[in-house]
């Protein structure tokens, strides 16, 4: 029987429009034109101008024969045409592909090949990569050049370069705006810590959700937003903060390279009030604070995830003048799904207390859905004591499509209509939750389990330790033991033992959570910044090993 409240009561445009950031854009351009979108070197976009760039660049890829559902790939740092191909291929119905500028030419290739790329925008920095990549593909596609005069000049890699491209566009084919909000927008690879990159693949409804509920965690909304581009727009489409930012109708300040002196340089010369990164930007921050640099009356907001920041790093933040939020998330769920909110309570702990409630991942933002942490089998939750660990499961609106052309493993992420995360963590009474581990990274010694991430936490309050990991070697005794792999501050270089590290976690941590072994050695990370602790287990194992031989 149908409802009255749908009886003769269908969807039609005056009251339904499919979800989508781009008409951000739109409006953003409609509202504020003469606002200035983007700034790079002595580049300067309106949003009335930024707009009608990324409308020429749908317009000129239709006109190169682009149809809808087709990929568009770019190979390109923080630049401003990278932030309009985040508009101007969705506005054509093709789904973007921003691929990591870190990856070698055999794993370009593989993406090209695997996303059935039709056409790619390079960036002249990468066009001796890019060119190889093409190449190992044995496809053919169109290449636009992106040329640039702030990078050594390059040999094409294609036959056009993009302004000539956008300039070439016709001017009356139509923009192309989502059908369904379930439309594919955008493609975005793994880092592959644990095996073969896979491609996930995001859609209208939630790239719009998220970028909405960024503007609200990140305090975008609040006053005229600076946003400095730390953050790779490779990675997770920036966090969504592309579109999120149209929403506001802020200022993006593009970067080419993440370095302490360029950010502060930034901060300095344009004002700038949000930027986001890993743990390692905050590092570079205190380690590469200037001179003359002033503490900021108003603190710049900086959005970090990955491993909780040591409590120290943390601190030595603050003192600079910057605000730092912890946030959680997956590429799997459009980027950032929970953080760290700072509960008024807090102002009255101890100084200590509050910063280590700041290092945790928090809960679930304005959008996220449902989440909870369980038994990743029953899906039962567990109990909220700060020391059960289970699974972070989410469910809702910002889910993935699904990993292209990859049906298994696309169920084996949804089993039990929950997305796995993968993330081992814990539920503190408040409901905050804090991540101990990857599920495949959780240590069992004797029986007992050991997070690698709390040994992790406990290393990097030592002075001298600059990078930590800690992994599982095989022990005859123990089944599996922790095993340090620790990269030092040049000053202390040499000049720490085995035995010093042992003692000094000892001290801090029970017998069984002790490393057992210590090497000291650069850590090898992957393209996106992280560790791949599988590969890092067999080189470990093999260090003990011969050393007991």
């Amino acid at each position: 029987m149908t409802s009255k409240f749908n009886q003769d009561l269908d969807k039609n445009p005056a009251n339904y429009q499919p979800m989508s950031p781009l008409g951000l854009l739109d409006r953003a351009a409609d509202v504020h034109p003469d606002r200035i979108a983007v700034i790079h070197g002595e580049r300067r976009y309106t949003w009335v101008a930024y707009a009608q760039r990324c409308r020429s660049l749908a317009r000129a890829l239709i006109g190169a024969g682009i149809e809808r559902g087709d990929t568009v790939a770019i190979l390109a740092s923080n630049i401003p045409e990278m932030l309009e191909a985040q508009f101007g291929v969705p506005m054509a119905g093709a789904v973007i592909n921003s691929i990591n500028i870190r990856l070698d030419a055999p794993a370009i290739a593989f993406i090209l090949q695997h996303s059935e790329t039709r056409l790619l925008l390079v960036d002249q920095q990468f066009a001796d990569v890019a060119r190889e990549a093409v190449k190992l593909s044995g496809m053919q596609m169109n290449v636009v050049d992106i040329r640039a005069s702030d990078v050594p000049d390059a040999e094409p890699v294609g036959v056009v370069d993009y302004e000539s491209f956008l300039a070439k566009a016709p001017a009356d084919a139509q923009l192309r705006y989502p059908e369904d909000e379930w439309d594919a927008i955008a493609l975005n690879y793994t880092s592959g810590t644990t095996g073969s990159p896979k491609g996930v693949i995001y859609h209208h409804r939630a790239a719009y959700l998220n970028a909405l509920g960024t503007t609200i965690y990140a305090r975008l909304n609040i006053g005229k937003a600076v946003y400095l581009w730390t953050l790779p727009l490779f990675h997770c489409n920036g966090w969504c903060y592309a579109w999120a930012m149209a929403a506001v109708a802020g200022t993006n300040v593009c970067l080419r390279k993440v370095v302490p002196q360029d950010i502060y340089a930034a901060i300095v010369q344009h004002g700038v009030t949000h930027f986001a990164g890993a743990p390692a930007v905050l590092s570079a921050l205190v380690m590469g604070k200037p001179k003359d640099w002033v503490k900021p009356e108003t603190p710049i907001w900086l959005a970090c995830a990955g491993a909780s920041p040591p409590v120290t790093v943390i601190e030595q933040t603050e003192a600079l003048g910057f605000e730092v939020l912890h946030v959680y998330g997956m590429t799997e769920q459009h980027g950032v799904n929970t953080t760290c909110v700072v509960q008024d309570s807090w102002a009255d702990m101890e100084h200590e207390e509050r910063l280590r409630h700041m290092g945790r991942q928090g809960v679930r933002t304005t959008v996220a859905g449902e989440m909870i942490v369980a038994n990743s089998v029953t899906l039962k939750p567990v109990a909220r004591d700060g020391k059960t660990i289970g699974e972070v499961l989410f469910r809702g609106n910002l889910g993935m499509k699904g990993y292209l052309k990859n049906p298994d493993a696309t169920r084996e992420a949804f089993e039990g209509g929950w997305m796995h995360s993968g993330d081992l963590a814990v539920v503190h009474e408040d409901g905050y939750i804090e991540i101990k581990d990857r599920s495949k990274d959780i240590i069992i010694s004797g029986g007992e389990n050991v997070s690698s991430i709390e040994v992790e936490e406990v290393l990097f309050t030592h002075p001298a330790v600059f990078q930590a990991a800690v992994v599982a070697v095989p022990d005859e005794k123990w089944g599996e033991v922790p095993c340090a792999v620790l990269e030092l501050h040049p000053e202390h270089e040499g000049k720490l033992t085995q035995e010093d590290i042992i003692q000094f976690c000892r001290s801090k941590l029970p017998g069984f959570k002790t490393p057992k072994h210590v090497i000291f050695e650069p850590l090898v990370r992957t393209a996106t910044g992280k560790l791949q602790k599988f590969k890092l287990r067999h080189h470990v194992a093999q260090i003990i090993a011969n050393r007991n031989h």
